[in-house]
């Protein structure tokens, strides 16, 4: 066991990185689908706009409960292949299992509290009278389903980890299907409108979660034991350093939802465009932001075992050469997507409906080319922040994660629409970005200037100093 991953020290690096990213890619964009899927047919059906809304108030909620599951699920994945690297296989299942069960306790007080404080923090989500409704009847149905979404997500990216990308992409492929599949038959042949799409996005999520469980009996680098599960804070608090910026990232879009949403709802009502149309909008833009940073994060985390290993391993090398790549594959991505975008906006969001309202189709329109117009930065920078986490640098992670959505982003969403109303929401993304990718550039400058073979116990010195 302890040999089964050393190809990762070996093989051609590009080789290796397509072996893990396609898989890695297809997995994230499968995940995606669960709420994409759901907007479109919802948007497609008699719930026009107002489902949109609907369903895209809820999603930063569920963004929440993803956020635990990743932080977990990546630091988890992290220390694996570091402990790998290292050839050190007794830690990783004490570190994982302690995962699965805090993942599990966290989910259970998650969605107590959730359904507790629903309609209230629907509104907070900029629910109106409008689309309260619905958002409730979508919201208590996903939400028991927390523990299996959230223990699906974290073990997923720690299944890449141990070797087994295409095994993550088939579990949750099952799972996107069946939704896809039952979602039609829910909301138009049995007419269950947005419940329907709620019905079918868990049921997909039970048979992602079903493939995980059956997968932690075919584990490759681990065992896990009874004992795993029993929490071990003194390993796993190394795992949670190694996705603090994991969960600061995903928790920075719900903050940037919670205040887009606000301000959209806010400085919509004063425009021709009302509260609710900018509101879905921004819902649908989140959607396709999501494909293209998926692939983006695909490509990173399907390096993070080539990296983390290598690190561990001591083979700078491999490390910048698996950098280099994944660097050029970023660029290509956010420059593909741009140009689809700025050229072909209304196809685009004419996928998720109601392109037959002429105020709807401006607002979007004019949303997608300005808001995501240096969305190749926002590549970047989510790609430099997974690359510090994958080396151990949590702190240039967290600086990275923090300087364009919280730091940046959320000051200008707040001040820039004083002066220019509802536009001036829009052009706090491309403001943002060119901030944000300059601090990435000059953080990722320095850490390969200064990386020699004596950083290479970085990780343990980092660890050693929070003790």
């Amino acid at each position: 066991m302890e040999n089964e991953n050393v190809f990762l020290g070996e093989e051609k690096v590009s080789k290796l990185l397509l072996k893990f990213s396609i898989p890695c890619i297809l997995s994230l964009l499968i995940s995606a689908l669960y709420n994409i899927v759901d907007q479109i047919f919802v948007g497609n059906s008699e719930l026009g706009y107002l489902g949109n809304a609907a369903t895209g108030i809820v999603f930063p909620i569920l963004i929440i409960a993803q956020a635990f599951a990743w932080c977990i699920g990546d630091g988890s994945a992290a220390y694996l292949s570091l402990c790998q690297g290292k050839k050190d296989t007794k830690s990783a299942h004490h570190c994982i299992g302690t995962g699965i069960t805090i993942t599990l306790i966290i989910s259970v007080i998650l969605l107590t509290v959730f359904l507790i404080i629903k309609e209230p923090l629907l509104r907070l989500f900029g629910a109106s009278d409008n689309t309260i409704g619905l958002a409730i009847e979508y919201f208590v149905i996903v939400i028991p389903f927390f523990p299996i979404f959230m223990i699906m997500n974290m073990m997923n990216s720690v299944i890449r980890a141990d070797g087994s990308p295409a095994f993550s992409m088939i579990a949750m492929a099952s799972g996107a299907i069946v939704n896809i599949i039952l979602d039609p038959i829910f909301i138009f042949a049995c007419h269950f409108g947005i419940a329907g799409a709620a019905w079918a996005t868990v049921i997909g999520q039970v048979v992602s979660f079903v493939m995980t469980v059956i997968y932690c009996f075919r584990t490759k680098t681990f065992k896990f034991i009874l004992k795993s599960f029993i929490p071990n804070f003194k390993i796993f608090k190394n795992a949670l350093l190694l996705g603090i910026s994991t969960f600061i990232t995903q928790m920075s879009i719900v903050i940037i939802s919670l205040v887009c949403n606000i301000m959209l709802a806010k400085y919509g009502a004063l425009s021709k465009y009302g509260p609710d149309i900018p509101i879905s909008a921004i819902s649908i833009e989140t959607k396709v932001f999501t494909i293209i940073i998926n692939i983006v994060v695909g490509i990173v985390l399907g390096g993070q075992p080539i990296i983390g290993y290598n690190y561990g391993a001591g083979n700078v090398g491999r490390v910048k050469k698996t950098y280099q790549l994944i660097l050029l594959s970023s660029v290509i991505v956010g420059l593909v997507s741009t140009l689809i975008i700025e050229v072909f906006p209304d196809a685009v969001i004419g996928i998720f409906g109601s392109a037959n309202d002429p105020l709807y189709l401006d607002f979007s329109r004019k949303l997608f080319r300005i808001f995501l117009s240096l969305v190749t930065g926002t590549c970047l920078i989510k790609m430099t922040s997974i690359f510090f986490q994958a080396v151990g640098q949590t702190v240039k992670a967290t600086i990275v994660s923090l300087t364009r959505d919280i730091i940046c982003f959320i000051p200008l969403v707040v001040c820039l629409p004083l002066g220019l109303g509802i536009d001036g929401i829009l052009y706090a993304a491309p403001i943002a970005d060119s901030i944000g990718i300059l601090v990435a550039g000059i953080l990722t400058i320095l850490f390969f200037k200064n990386l020699k073979r004596n950083d290479l116990n970085l990780v343990e010195n980092q660890i050693e100093d929070r003790q």
